[in-house]
């Protein structure tokens, strides 16, 4: 069996037909199940979407535009109906002079990142598309950030130019973007509580791309609503197998988000 064929089989729907989120980019999205914002996504959304992760550390935006056609392909008989992006993390490394190495230049950049949005965008209708600009970094909390000549490898104003390049080409295509490198700089003392390393997005972090990410939904003037408290719980309806209060009435828990549900209103 093909790669193609392998993918489609593992993806395909169990049960009840749910909408498909996908998480898509590299490691900012492969970790963000661990306490992070993909798992809180997954948390508000477990009665009403399928949060599905295609994140894939160390990747940049070339090899997302390889297998672009195998994780999105146009003929599959469900599309999703929100898909998420993050690159340039990494395509913003400092370039190494062999060749090898995640760097990718700021202009190639912008084509990968628009030939991506034009593609998920081209999936069908229902498909919506946000994508997440590069975070900002603690260059201090790197470990071994520095090659050969003792130029640091990432740096946080690398970040701003690739995250600037991203919102230029969503404006430039009519695709929602979330500016994380200046978001999450708006927290006091951000270096310090925002990431695990310097690079990836501590709980602390994540809550800040978690709301962003809920706020566009809530905001968005998209049809059907994507918001998770406008979107229907699965089996939701009440049953007499409800709990029941100390006043005898049932209680339907199939939109209450255990145990925060106020905090991601």
């Amino acid at each position: 069996m093909c790669l193609r064929e392998r993918e489609r089989e593992r993806t395909k729907m169990i049960g009840t037909a749910r909408p498909q989120f996908v998480l898509f980019g590299s490691s900012i999205v492969q970790y963000s199940f661990y306490e992070g914002w993909g798992a809180t996504l997954s948390h508000l959304y477990a009665r009403k979407a399928d949060i599905v992760m295609r994140g894939y550390a160390a990747w940049n935006s070339r090899r997302a535009l390889e297998v672009l056609d195998i994780i999105f392909p146009k003929d599959a008989k469900e599309q999703p109906s929100l898909v998420i992006v993050y690159f340039g993390g990494n395509d913003s490394t400092l370039p190494n002079p062999n060749g090898l190495g995640p760097h990718v230049p700021l202009e190639e950049f912008k084509e990968n990142m628009r030939k991506i949005a034009i593609h998920v965008k081209g999936l069908s209708k229902k498909t919506r598309t946000i994508f997440l600009t590069t975070p900002p970094i603690n260059e201090a909390q790197i470990h071994d950030n520095s090659n050969a000549q003792g130029l640091p490898l990432r740096t946080n104003e690398a970040c701003r130019i690739y995250a600037e390049a991203c919102l230029e080409v969503c404006q430039e295509i009519n695709v929602k973007a979330i500016d994380l490198w200046s978001s999450i700089q708006k927290k006091d003392n951000w270096r310090d509580v925002c990431f695990i390393d310097g690079i990836h997005l501590s709980n602390e972090g994540s809550k800040i791309v978690s709301r962003e990410i809920l706020n566009v939904l809530k905001e968005a003037k998209w049809e059907p609503s994507l918001y998770w408290r406008s979107m229907p719980s699965e089996f939701g309806e009440d049953s007499p197998y409800d709990p029941v209060a100390s006043d005898g009435k049932s209680i339907n828990l199939s939109n209450f988000a255990f145990p925060d549900n106020d905090m991601w209103d």
